[in-house]
Formats: structure tokens, sequence, C-alpha cells
């Protein structure tokens, strides 16, 4: 198991008078060992996880150890990123133990950092190959020392026989905290493979040899595992070489020559190892464009299939569907779906929220494979539909229903009847109409609502069934000039109209909105407000944005909407709804 230190030790612990003159002194240096601030803090501000492997040669002891660990500020002796990498500190403990006969230790400590998921199998199991597999390492690279043939490595560490303990530290993060080091030490705006910082001050002449640290981003790793064609392990592998060999003085940017003897290094590494792959150096070179493309991204937004090295910010995503989930043609992106998937996948529920009946949702999201118990939308799910008027919880259970009065659905379809307005009335998964109309229709051809049954008068409609909302469809034209003025006054408190899409209105019972049954929902849930994230276009979304932690309005949504929102996002035809996931939800 891998404890978790959040949030490791910080510069503004409480110290004791005489470590606090030694920062000042050694800060001079720019080389303070974060170590100390170890041995200063409390068991309350840093715990540790210390069953460490321990193995022995004649002349050598190593100790691993392995924690997870939130951000510490480094001090910077050396900063190095390779491909577009390198730079950060993090925290161990220093072994105390003595033997009677003089040996080396390696001390050796693997970190994950604290905002990768807890639960990612794949990476704990790394970690623990790490923690055999960076001592390793590190001895071949310090037997080849002494000897070395390489010109331009910088011959600061040759001889470590006169210490007693080399220390190391190797962390795995995301792209989101190597890109924070790099903008930072590096001033550079971007996620990067890996970096390397170098703690080793020669003029200390200390008895233990801070090596320094190697950060390495594991979603991108992944990603360049994927392109190079072997496993995420055999890429954090050839990553924590190339840092190794940075810490040890080989620098590969300095000139050819540099390169080229970096470069050497790291095949004889890595062959001597036993392990896959080629080196970093001649990797990058062979994916070049690729990798150069990538150095350049500055962007916040994840990319597709990176949400496995993140926490989920919230618990529950609500999003609508006409005109944010669904594009102008009111369909379902692959990208949207695919993203939507993977959000699951990671533990977020993902719930509905639509002025549509639960028989149009299920239809849309059934061709992406996200309409079934285990999907977003299904008769076993919970859901908010109808603009809210209809809302279903655990098991698909319908716990609230709101209908019109019926006085004001026989003056509304009069209306229909007079001005030969096209009108749908929902009623449950029901649609009923007075007359065929080819916008009727499309209701059900674009839309995907229920087939729209025509009733043969007034009356026979009203008494067909319970009637939750009333839609109006016409031109966006006469929906504006004409509809919305006239029926914004004649329903006075009988009854309310919104507006999700411009050629529509409808007409809903008086106090309630989406909002309002989203609201209702998450009390059925126990969920709390603040564990949400909505996203939403049209003005029947604002209570729901309003009501979220993060309300997402997307860019192509009415002005009103965006007036509330806490951010706007790309359009529903750029798919607005990944774009969301990708940046804010993890």
């Amino acid at each position: 198991m891998f404890p978790r230190v959040s949030p490791l030790l910080r510069f503004s612990l409480p110290l004791p008078s005489s470590m606090a003159r030694n920062i000042s002194s050694r800060a001079a240096t720019g080389a303070f060992p974060i170590v100390a601030l170890a041995a200063a803090a409390s068991p309350s501000n840093v715990q540790f996880f210390t069953p460490s492997n321990s193995f022995a040669s004649p002349s050598l002891r190593f100790t691993t150890r392995c924690f997870h660990a939130g951000f510490v500020k480094p001090i910077e002796t050396g900063v190095w990123a390779a491909g577009g990498q390198r730079g950060y500190r993090k925290v161990r403990r220093r072994a105390t133990a003595k033997s009677k006969q003089k040996e080396l230790e390696l001390s050796v400590s693997i970190c994950i950092e604290d905002d990768l998921p807890d639960n990612d199998s794949e990476i704990l199991s790394i970690a623990e190959l790490l923690r055999l597999n960076a001592p390793m390492a590190l001895k071949l690279a310090l037997d080849g020392l002494k000897d070395s043939p390489c010109k331009t490595r910088d011959t600061a560490i040759t001889d470590v026989g006169g210490y007693e303990s080399i220390e190391l530290s190797v962390m795995l993060c995301n792209d989101r905290f190597i890109r924070k080091l790099n903008k930072e030490w590096r001033d550079e705006d971007s996620a990067t493979d890996v970096l390397s910082m170098s703690q080793h001050v020669a003029q200390l002449n200390l008895p233990i040899l801070m090596l320094g640290d190697i950060v390495i981003s594991v979603e991108t790793a992944a990603r360049q595992a994927e392109e190079r064609g072997h496993t995420l392990l055999d890429e954090i592998r050839i990553l924590m070489v190339h840092g190794l060999l940075h810490l040890l003085g080989f620098d590969h940017e300095i000139s050819e020559e540099a390169e080229t003897e970096m470069e050497k290094e790291e095949e004889v590494l890595l062959k001597s190892l036993g392990w896959a792959g080629k080196g970093l150096i001649q990797s990058a070179y062979e994916s070049y464009d690729q990798a150069n493309s990538d150095s350049e991204i500055s962007d916040d937004r994840k990319k597709e299939g990176s949400l496995r090295f993140y926490k989920p910010k919230f618990k529950y995503i609500f999003c609508d569907m006409d005109g944010t989930l669904l594009n102008s043609k009111s369909q379902l992106s692959t990208t949207n779906a695919n993203a939507l998937k993977e959000a699951m996948s990671r533990g977020v529920k993902v719930v509905i929220a639509t002025g549509k009946a639960r028989p149009s949702a299920i239809n849309i999201l059934k061709t992406a494979g996200l309409a079934d118990k285990d999907g977003i939308v299904s008769e076993l799910s919970p859901g908010v539909f109808l603009q809210g008027l209809l809302v279903y919880g655990r098991q698909g259970r319908e716990i609230f229903r709101r209908n019109l009065d019926p006085s004001v659905c026989r003056e509304v379809c009069r209306y229909s009847l007079e001005h030969k307005v096209p009108l749908i009335a929902f009623s449950n998964d029901r649609c009923l109409t007075l007359f065929d109309h080819p916008l009727v229709e499309s209701l059900h051809t674009v839309y995907h609502e229920p087939k729209a049954e025509v009733m043969p008068s007034v009356e026979d409609l009203v008494a067909a069934a319970d009637i939750q909302k009333l839609l109006f469809i016409d031109t966006a034209d006469r929906v504006a000039t004409e509809l919305r003025p006239y029926w914004s006054e004649a329903a006075g408190g009988r009854a309310s109209v919104v507006q999700a899409i411009p050629h529509m209105l409808e007409i809903v019972p008086v106090g309630t909105s989406k909002g309002s049954g989203v609201q209702i929902l998450l009390d059925h849930l126990g969920v709390k407000a603040e564990e949400i994230m909505a996203l939403g276009d049209g003005e029947n979304d604002i209570e729901m944005l309003q009501l979220a932690s993060l309300g997402i309005a997307l860019s192509n949504g009415a002005e009103k909407t965006k007036a509330v929102a806490n951010v706007i996002g790309a359009s529903n035809d750029e798919d607005g709804v990944a774009d969301a996931i990708y940046r804010y939800a993890f």
C-alpha cells in the first residue's frame, strides 16, 4: 500500500531555532535539503510508510520506500527536461541505521503524487516494481562513473566511496502536476515526460550524497508507450534511466557530442538491466514531429483516455441534451459519447437533465451504448425530464411529477387550433397533438420524441392523460415576436413560459424548472449541490447551472444562460461536453 502525504512539508512548517539557522546559511547556496524539513516536522504534519525493502551487497546496502506525496516546492540547483522535461524535489526520511562494517547505503524513495487516483492497479504495481528497479539502475550507473570515457559529463559526482549514503527519489505524477513544475522552474507552460532536479552541492562536503529527484508523468508516459509499441512499465523505466543520467552529470542539450554520449549511456544501461525499449533520446528522434507538437501544447484540457491519471472533482455531472450534448443536427458525436464513458469509468455518475421525454433520451443514447442500467439513461436509472416536471430516482422510480392546470391546457389548445400553430402536449412517455403538421412530425424524426398521437378535439386531448407541459413549434421569428410575448402575459400566475430552442416555446406549471427537478433528485440521492457539475445552453438551464458547484454554458447558448454560468465552454458543434469533461471535471 502507498499511503498519501497530503500536503507534504512546506517551508512554512515550524522549525527548531537551530534548524532555522541552517536554512539561512544553506539557502545562500540554493541547496538546502528538503530532507531536513522532514526531520523537523512533527508526526501530525507528515506520515511515512516504512515497510522498506532492503538488500545488500558486500559494499552496498539498498533501502527503498514508497509513499504518496503532495506538492513540495523544491530548492533549485539544477533542472533538466528531456524531450521536454525536468525539475522537482520530494521529501524522504533519511535512514539512520548503521552497520559495524562500513558500507555505502543507496536509499531510494518511490512516491505517487497525491492527485493520481488511489485505485489504479497498474500504477500501484509499477511503483512496487520501481522499488526494485530504481536501486538496480542507480548501482549500475554509479559503477560506470569511475572509468567512464565520456568527455562531456559534469564530473562533480565521480568517486562515491567517500559518502556514507546516496539518496534518490522517483515520483510518479500526471500532466497537470508536471506542467506546474515546468511553469514554476523552467518558465515553460507545458507537460513533459520526465523532470530531473539535482540536489548535489559538492562544496558542502556532506557525508550524504543527495543525488536529487526524478519526476515522471505517467500520463505522458502512457501516450509515448502506446506510440512506441511497448508497455507503460517499459516507458517509465526508460524515463527513469534518462532522468538518472541527468542527475549524474550527463546533459544531451549542451552539444552534439554530449547527446551522442548520453544516448549511448542510455542504451548501455537499458541493455545491462535487461529492460525493453530504446533510450529516450533515440526514441524522441524517431517520433520528433509528434513530440515537438505535443511539447507546444499548453492547454489545460486533458487528452482522451487520460482521465485514469486524475481524481474526479465532482461526484455527478448533470447534462442537458438539445443544444448541449447533441449537436445542431440533434446527433450525439463519438467524441462526446467517449468522454461520457471515460468519465463514468472513473466513477463519475452522469445524469441527463432535459426537456425531452425519457423515451426520447433513451433512443438517442442507445445508439452509443449509453442507454442501459450501467449507462447514462434507462428505465432503471435516475434522470430529470420534461424540464424537471418528471423526476426519476434510484432504480428509475418516479419520485416527482407536476402537471399543468387543465384550464391552461384547454386555453393553449384552443389558441393552437385558432391560429394554426403546431402544438404538442407531453404526458409522461406520450406526445399528443390536435392536427398533423410537418413541424409536429419533425419533433419525432429530428428530435426523437415519441410520435405524436392526433386527438380529435381539445376536450379529448385534455381528458386523455395528465399533461406536464405544452410545446409550440414554429419559426424562431414568430416565437420571439408573437408567441412568447402573448403567452408571457396570458399565462399570468397559472403557468410559466420557458425556451430551450429558438423555434420552440414551452408552457410549464408555475414555480417549476429544470433546476428545481435537479434539486429534488439531489435530495433523494443524498448528494450536495457542491458535488455536481452541470452543462447546458438554454434559458431553461439557468437554474440548474446556478445550482451546481460548476455551471458551464456552451458558447452556442442563450446570452442569459451564459451570463449566469461559471464558465463558457465550446459549442455543441465543437463537442463542448467532451471539452468540458476533459478540461474541468478531473
